[in-house]
């Protein structure tokens, strides 16, 4: 190759300052972030089936899912969702949570982004339902349909039902699961959200009283950061008909999922019976109250719910018409509005969970139950509109449950929390 005009001393210089920059051909990665997606087998396979776990590779500058290598990752029986520990020296892990066989499964990120099975951890309830991992990182709370009895023996199953609980793991410095606790809570719990600029730790339950209708509860406690141990929140007595529920907060009659802004100041709830979106404001204590002008109206049969880590935006996967409602929060209320971008986006079929990547908060994936795939949208910051992403729809190994998404360390920087 001829150097026309170009001395080596200044080529020297060129070629040291692109490679300072991080920009030479052969160095740079445009791998923005990981999306991993809990899949339960196919409808036409045994019911003895594991499920796995799908892992793609997000392009940095399109949104594209391009599959690892290693895709898909076996896991347990009918995985239901899934939780992202905080990076730490030790690396980063990955919990799935598999309902039908009530484990935990830690995973391992590599800095390929492909995920390494370290150990399967019972809970301490049966058929888990949700998890997450609060402020601190340092315990993985996970929802249980029934409360066990001594020596983790099943209690209760669908044709005889019980109450619910949360297992509590404490997670060690090397990304393991130590020993387990109970929290014992009300009937059917189905989400759980732990605040992440403070110790409130939020459980929705579906009660079913005798005597009454349906109704959907907010379980609020309070972490001992030290131990994990949950101490229910003062105030919120619920009652209906005259039958007294318990201490929480009212929630919808079938609620479906729940999460919290990212400066913990306001809590959703969807309720999948009444189309319907709940908004509470945080107390200092952990209460919560009601928002005004609310409930808030969704598409149909609302399963899923998040907020951008921006606290800009939320989300609502609709399942039964295929779509994602999407809001802009009024900062000083927390009441979500119909977002400027757009209202309703169409995505595939019974669509189920939400996960927006969060190294740059600009996609958002959506897993597709029946059609097997995830949907990729580009979030517009400017007013939370969603676009759909090149070659979107991505297939997946089986029928998508829930999704996360990681920050590749290369852009691991923070979103900024948007305050009145």
């Amino acid at each position: 190759m001829k150097l026309n005009n170009i001395g080596r001393g200044a080529l020297a210089s060129i070629l040291s300052l692109a490679v300072g920059l991080g920009v030479t051909a052969c160095s740079r990665d445009y791998t923005l972030a990981y999306v991993y997606v809990t899949t339960s087998a196919p409808l036409s396979a045994s019911s003895s089936t594991d499920g796995g776990v799908s892992a793609f590779a997000v392009d940095y500058q399109s949104g594209a899912l391009t599959p690892l290598a290693d895709s898909p990752i076996p896991a347990g029986k009918k995985p239901i969702t899934l939780v992202a520990g905080p990076a730490s020296a030790n690396g980063q892990f990955i919990y799935v949570v598999n309902h039908d066989d009530s484990t935990v499964m830690e995973f391992a990120i590599g800095t390929d982004g492909k995920l390494y099975l370290k150990n399967t951890y019972n809970t301490t309830g049966s058929l888990p339902t949700a998890a997450a991992i609060d402020a601190g990182g340092k315990y993985l709370f996970v929802a249980n349909t029934y409360q066990n009895g001594p020596n983790n023996t099943q209690l209760y199953t669908p044709a005889s039902p019980g109450p619910g609980s949360v297992t509590i793991f404490p997670i060690n410095s090397d990304g393991s699961l130590g020993t387990a606790t109970t929290q014992n809570v009300g009937n059917l719990p189905v989400g759980i959200v732990a605040s992440q600029t403070n110790s409130y730790i939020y459980v929705l339950d579906q009660e079913n009283a005798s005597t009454a209708s349906p109704l959907g509860v907010v379980l609020g406690y309070s972490e001992n950061t030290s131990t994990g141990a949950l101490t229910p929140t003062t105030g919120g007595t619920v009652v209906l008909n005259g039958v007294t529920i318990g201490n929480g907060y009212p929630a919808g009659t079938t609620p479906s999922a729940i999460a919290e802004d990212p400066s913990a100041r306001f809590v959703y709830v969807t309720d999948k019976a009444t189309n319907q979106l709940y908004g509470y404001l945080t107390g200092t204590a952990g209460q919560l109250s009601t928002m005004t002008n609310g409930p808030f109206t969704t598409g149909t049969f609302p399963v899923a719910v998040t907020v951008d880590p921006r606290g800009k935006y939320l989300y609502v996967s609709n399942y039964n018409d295929n779509t994602v409602s999407a809001y802009a929060i009024d900062i000083a209320t927390g009441a979500p509005v119909a977002s400027v971008g757009s209202s309703s986006t169409a995505v595939g079929t019974t669509p189920t969970c939400i996960a927006i990547e969060p190294a740059l908060g600009k996609y958002l994936y959506v897993s597709n139950y029946l059609d097997g795939t995830v949907s990729g949208e580009a979030l517009n910051s400017h007013n939370g509109g969603l676009t759909a992403v090149q070659n979107t729809p991505f297939p997946t190994s089986g029928l998508p449950t829930c999704a996360v998404a990681v920050a590749n360390g290369t852009y691991g920087h923070p979103n900024q929390i948007i305050n009145p």
